[in-house]
């Protein structure tokens, strides 16, 4: 048993032969800074069997821990609160199982456990990725190697929207306005390329609704008889129908747009382990509405259009097949879960990484997947996040007023170098090296800013606020990890400590304890799929860990053995931050 279930086993024992009483659990939290002690129980929730006054309560059952339990030292009682003292020679003898452990923290994969599928980017061929994308890769990446971390296989994956009139738009202008420009001839990266037709599509088409409404046509009319409307949708209709000219038009701009992405994800660190398109993807689901309406999980309307009722669920009625036998969107959803449980038999369960406004959605998906009686319904998860704003307003992708994932990276990178140069902390690199560092730094900035956030909030991003070396922000997290490197380097690590010989000093023994969490919070993280607590809890250690070294002479220790401990305990401190920073994607540098 670790200390938490000695200390609860210990309280259930003695609430049973002190008072008669039988706890069914014990809470259990860190002893505030305020106050001695390492570990409090809450005596509060007690009273609920045990009659008294908590004050005297608190005093027999600490009294009861110190005569049973070897590590407790002390305790006190404040108010409604047990603070309990544990003895060094504990916290020293933990640290001496895990100091020399690379993988702390992170718990190995059970051969029995079922596989997790994470869906994210997930975005449209007619343009490139944009800030919305960069929350939505950054939380889709972590969280996947989260669950990693916490002991799960998982599958990273992403389905491609690469069909539809969106794409059509894009196409359509090519062919009108393009003159055969390519991402060659262009020097744009096909992505880009490919989204400026989009644009230009937008642009044509008001100019033609502007036109038709001078004309004496009411709007809602002319945004219908446009010509470029039309013919967009008459390329849809060709491209369903298999014409050679339109498929290979969308084949060769559809190349473009991935040559592209490619790079972006690249950049910006994140992979998948399986590609979903849509155009292979939105027949699906068609055999299993079949299914359903013969078990009565559907019924069919007097239009033929088929619907699932889920009122008595407290939703409403939804539509899975329209009336001329086409697919809607949760149709094709229905299917392709349950093609990817079938291309991946050790799939248990999935998480989609998806923006809040499709909360809804999602709802009705999981639960018409569970009405079918597919067993890992039950753990489907929809990681909804929040919209992310700059301070100069919303995005609009059709009116190119978008904030493009690449010139972020780079902008992220540019203010990196702005700033280290003002703080003069760059001497004796080579540009090469800068560079690197800049793209480190920017990155670490963007991403740590992203995912200290609660996935549901909607977040400000500020480039320049990121970027600070002080404060809960990435580079200065990456900032203390490379003066911890610094340390070593002028120290010898693999000097011998006779534990037995540390006398703690309080700022060590906090350090520990913090150490102690990580294993805790990356279960934690797992379990609430939340980024947001890994990049915290690393802000806390951070915190600790430079308060031990204002506090405590590492180098300039009394004697040999001390001066090991210290560097040893450094050294955890510089590879649980690495660890925990890998979780979050972000690298981190030997040197600032």
């Amino acid at each position: 048993m670790n200390l938490q279930e000695t200390l609860s086993h210990q309280v259930k024992k003695a609430v049973n032969e002190l008072f008669g009483a039988t706890l069914e659990s014990v809470e259990l939290q860190s002893t505030r800074k305020e106050f001695v002690g390492d570990v409090t129980v809450v005596i509060f929730p007690m009273l609920r069997v045990v009659k008294g006054n908590p004050v005297q309560i608190g005093e027999q059952i600490g009294q009861y821990l110190l005569e049973n339990i070897d590590v407790v030292k002390s305790f006190n009682v404040v108010k409604g609160f047990l603070n309990i003292e544990i003895e060094d020679a504990h916290y020293l003898k933990i640290f001496e199982t895990i100091k020399d452990n690379e993988s702390y923290g992170f718990a190995a994969p059970q051969p029995k456990d079922k596989a997790i599928m994470v869906e994210y980017s997930s975005p449209n061929t007619n343009k490139p990725l944009h800030l919305g994308h960069i929350r939505n890769n950054l939380l889709g990446y972590s969280v996947s190697e989260i669950l990693k971390a916490s002991g799960k296989k998982v599958y990273k994956t992403q389905i491609i929207n690469d069909r539809g009139i969106h794409i059509c738009k894009s196409m359509l202008a090519w062919k009108r306005f393009g003159n055969g420009e390519t991402p060659e001839s262009s020097g744009l990266k096909g992505d880009k390329l490919v989204g400026n037709y989009y644009v230009k599509f937008d642009q044509e088409y008001k100019k033609e609704i502007q036109e038709l409404v001078a004309q004496g046509k009411s709007e809602e009319n002319a945004k219908k008889q446009a010509p470029i409307i039309i013919e967009a949708q008459e390329m849809l209709q060709k491209w369903e129908a298999g014409d050679v000219e339109t498929v290979a038009l969308w084949e060769k701009m559809n190349a473009w747009v991935y040559k592209g992405f490619d790079q972006t994800y690249k950049n910006l660190g994140v992979d998948f382990d399986k590609l979903y398109y849509e155009s292979q993807t939105y027949l699906l689901g068609k055999e299993f509405v079949v299914e359903g309406l013969k078990s009565g999980v559907f019924f069919k309307k007097e239009d033929g259009s088929v619907w699932c009722d889920l009122t008595e669920d407290g939703l409403d009625e939804k539509i899975v097949l329209r009336s001329d036998g086409t697919a809607v969107y949760m149709t094709q959803d229905i299917g392709t879960a349950i093609q990817r449980v079938k291309d991946f038999p050790d799939v248990g369960g999935m998480v989609y990484t998806v923006g809040n406004e499709q909360e809804y959605h999602f709802q009705v998906l999981f639960l018409i997947i569970k009405k079918l009686g597919f067993e890992w319904a039950k753990n489907l998860f929809h990681l909804s996040y929040g919209m992310v704003d700059l301070p100069s307003g919303k995005m609009k992708s059709r009116e190119g007023t978008v904030v493009d994932a690449d010139d972020l990276i780079v902008e992220m990178a540019k203010t990196a170098e702005e700033i280290s140069e003002e703080l003069g902390k760059l001497e004796g690199y080579s540009d090469a090296e800068k560079q690197e560092l800049y793209k480190s730094i920017g990155l670490g900035a963007l991403k740590y800013f992203i995912l200290k956030v609660d996935p549901r909030k909607r977040i400000l991003f500020d480039p320049k606020e990121s970027i600070d070396f002080q404060g809960n922000t990435g580079p200065f997290i990456q900032y203390t990890y490379a003066r911890i490197q610094s340390i070593l380097r002028k120290s010898d690590l693999n000097a011998v400590i006779d534990i037995q010989d540390i006398a703690l000093h309080g700022k060590e023994k906090e350090l520990i304890k913090q150490l102690l969490l990580f294993p805790e919070v990356i279960q934690n993280a797992a379990d609430n799929h939340s980024p947001a607590l890994v990049a915290n809890y690393t802000y806390d250690l951070v915190k600790e860990f430079n308060s031990f070294y204002q506090n405590v002479s590492i180098l300039g220790a009394e004697n040999d053995n001390e001066k090991a401990f210290r560097v040893a305990l450094s050294n955890k401190v510089a590879v649980t931050i690495k660890n925990a920073f890998g979780l979050l994607g972000i690298d981190v540098p030997e040197r600032m």
